[in-house]
């Protein structure tokens, strides 16, 4: 059998989708991924898949340029001939699934990785933008066999919205995590929290920036860690507007990282205020496999992992003093953190190891 891969990044094919692709592997299949550029492609090539890449622009709304990748990626499928294709993120999964279906391809099985900012917003723009890509994801899914979902909220949405019939929705347990790598450690008794994420708006990244600079003043031995690069994408946050809290010591900036066990490690609590339409965040499910409580947003994605007061707590979107709020309970209550802290290790190892969430994907697509 050959499964064939399209992807929005190469990095997330051995970030992501790595441990899927070795299992499906590992049951004697090919696999050929399809990906828009070179970025990574030694990492991408370790996989032992064959790589085509097949160009286009994530945040390009070009007419002319999806219609370029939709074709492209037609004629790609023509050539192979898979018999399994799974497409994630807004694109991929359109485009991936109509050139799926034209090229006869008999079992598609897309995946609804979070809904994106469109989703989020409430501007005119988005507004439109909602409508035409509503109808896009209504057309692609008409021949797919399933359409796989990471959270609640979004299957629900799509259903309700009439995108997808409920007997073709389906749901996993966002992208699995890998306990052998993040494996749990000791809770540290320093108060330490730590947020890993792109450095755009949507993440909440001014908003745990705010919080701990009204934290630092009652509590100056707490340390607040931001984790990840600047961006450039639509919502990106300025170098000039985060600098005054790494300035004044109210956060710790060390940049993006290819690792971030050792910061796991050494933080007690993790924290993500996101109100970016996410599926299932894989660095709240990376905490959790190391045992450490989590703050987040009630939101979509996020409330599928988190049960307030349970593995951690859940803040309201874009609420800086909220936020603060929570992780002052944090500081105030190590009791509660160590009880929390043990709830999300028991929760990880039961529904997230990716072991679980992959045969369960392998089973949806039929890949035995």
């Amino acid at each position: 059998m050959k499964v064939l891969i399209i992807s929005p990044k190469n990095k997330t094919l051995f970030n992501f989708r790595g441990d899927l692709i070795k299992s499906i592997k590992e049951k004697g299949h090919e696999v050929v991924a399809i990906g828009p550029n070179q970025d990574f492609i030694e990492d991408v090539m370790n996989l032992g898949v064959r790589f085509i890449e097949v160009p286009f622009s994530k945040d390009n709304v070009s007419i002319l340029g999806d219609l370029k990748y939709y074709r492209q990626l037609k004629e790609v499928l023509k050539l192979e001939k898979p018999d399994v294709v799974f497409g994630y993120t807004i694109k991929p999964v359109v485009y991936g699934s109509l050139a799926a279906r034209h090229a006869g391809v008999k079992k598609i099985y897309p995946m609804v990785t979070g809904l994106g900012r469109i989703y989020a917003s409430s501007g005119l723009k988005a507004k439109i933008l909602r409508q035409i890509t509503g109808m896009l994801y209504k057309f692609s899914f008409k021949r797919c066999n399933k359409v796989i979902f990471q959270n609640n909220d979004d299957l629900n949405k799509f259903v309700n919205l009439k995108y997808i019939p409920k007997e073709k929705a389906v749901r996993v347990n966002g992208s699995g995590v890998n306990m052998s790598r993040f494996m749990v450690n000791a809770l540290p008794e320093e108060n330490i929290f730590l947020m890993i994420a792109r450095v755009i708006k949507e993440k909440g990244v001014l908003e745990y920036a705010k919080a701990a600079r009204t934290l630092k003043k009652e509590y100056p031995k707490a340390r607040f860690i931001l984790l990840g690069g600047y961006d450039n994408s639509l919502g990106a946050i300025k170098r000039e507007q985060i600098e005054p809290y790494i300035l004044d010591g109210s956060i710790e900036f060390p940049g993006e990282t290819k690792d971030v066990v050792p910061y796991l490690e050494e933080s007690r609590t993790f924290v993500l205020p996101t109100y970016y339409r996410e599926g299932l965040p894989r660095t709240i499910l990376e905490a959790m496999a190391m045992a450490r409580p989590v703050i987040t947003t009630d939101w979509p994605g996020c409330r599928d992992a988190v049960t307030n007061e349970f593995n951690g707590l859940l803040v309201k979107p874009k609420d800086s003093k909220d936020l603060a709020e929570k992780m002052k309970y944090m500081i105030e209550n190590p009791e509660k953190v160590s009880r929390m802290s043990e709830n999300s290790l028991k929760l990880c190892k039961e529904k997230y190891d990716v072991h679980i969430v992959n045969k369960h994907m392998l089973e949806i697509m039929e890949i035995k």
